[in-house]
């Protein structure tokens, strides 16, 4: 096709516009502190000045806040709090090939399982900005409001039989702790089994799926998800869910959901580096993050419930607890919740 009938097909110029709009923000990202002109723009990037403005505004109007001074020229003072692919890559220090950003899901964890069988490689991230019909463990929704919260899921696909991967969801809560930890100043607790906890209150579900080989009995893909309440008000969560639930910013700490994103994702690379491996210190990291370890819990199973002592935290991340006769037993994630024996954790 000939460039002057490309360039006035629709889809050459809303590709023409959206590369001159991330070539305008990277140089206005590299720029720091400084302005650059207009004309300096027009000249590196081998566009028209009229082109540099349109690209401007096209940001402004994403939430960038872009100071223009005559004279001087233009100033990226503030980036929106946004899950975009720019805003989540800027905080990357890991190769993430297949990042993506998704306005809006069923379910992160939903998506990537349609999307492994699809094919979609071993790493894939996809993170969304809000989840209308997220999932918890044994069915249980998850509240995911728009524009609150980090909802992410990663695809795996490791050469192990089911029963290597049997601690993934307690290296999982590990995992985000350290992300959250980094990236806003304070590190949650961990109620067993996949609950994140901050001053008794849950800030993130966790939910781990796996597919299996019929023949082989090899991990066809794993798929770990979790869900962090970044700037979550009271107001965002049902009755029933508000009393248990918190966010980040209901305790007093400021995050960029970006690059909370980010660590999530790679801190989830690491531990997709420690599958099949010596995972101890995952274990010793998860047993001094359990806030139920010493004290009394009530087991539920769907038709009864005891009150027991959690005790330890075995090899595999199961919960040893002391039975009102005296003896001890394990239990599994999947088979029972745990809650303190006045509420959620206490």
């Amino acid at each position: 096709m000939p460039l002057r009938m490309l360039y006035y097909s629709g889809k050459y110029r809303k590709g023409y516009k959206w590369m001159s709009k991330e070539r305008v923000y990277e140089l206005l990202r590299a720029a720091g502190e400084g302005h650059i002109s207009g004309q300096a723009l027009s000249e590196s990037l081998g566009i028209s000045r009229a082109a540099v403005w349109k690209a401007i505004q096209c940001l402004r109007e994403e939430g960038y806040t872009i100071e223009a001074r005559t004279g001087l020229g233009y100033r990226l003072t503030a980036a929106p709090d946004s899950l975009t692919e720019r805003e989540v890559r800027r905080f990357l220090t890991v190769d993430c090939p297949d990042l993506r950003c998704l306005a809006e899901v069923d379910s992160t964890n939903s998506y990537l399982k349609r999307e492994a069988l699809a094919g979609a490689p071993h790493g894939t991230v996809a993170v969304a900005n809000y989840q209308n019909a997220g999932r918890g463990r044994m069915t249980r929704s998850f509240q995911s409001p728009p524009g609150r919260g980090v909802y992410l899921s990663i695809l795996l696909r490791p050469q192990l039989p089911p029963e290597e991967l049997l601690g993934v969801t307690g290296m999982t809560a590990v995992a985000v702790c350290a992300a959250v930890e980094r990236t806003a100043g304070v590190r949650p607790g961990i109620k067993w089994t996949n609950d994140l906890v901050l001053n008794g209150r849950k800030l993130c579900g966790i939910l781990t799926e796996m597919a299996v080989e019929g023949e082989t009995g090899i991990t066809q893909f794993l798929v770990i998800g979790a869900g962090v309440n970044v700037s979550h008000t009271p107001e965002d969560f049902e009755p029933e869910v508000a009393k248990m639930a918190t966010s980040l910013a209901q305790e007093g700490y400021q995050v960029s959901r970006a690059a909370l994103a980010a660590a999530m994702a790679e801190e989830l690379y690491r531990l997709s580096e420690a599958l099949g491996g010596d995972v101890s210190g995952w274990v010793d990291a998860y047993r001094r993050d359990c806030v139920n370890l010493g004290k009394r819990v009530q087991l539920l199973w769907t038709d009864h419930q005891t009150e027991a002592e959690a005790v330890d935290i075995d090899s595999q991340f199961g919960l040893i607890v002391r039975l009102p006769d005296g003896s001890e037993t394990t239990v599994r994630t999947g088979e029972v919740s745990v809650r303190g024996l006045y509420g959620y954790v206490e």
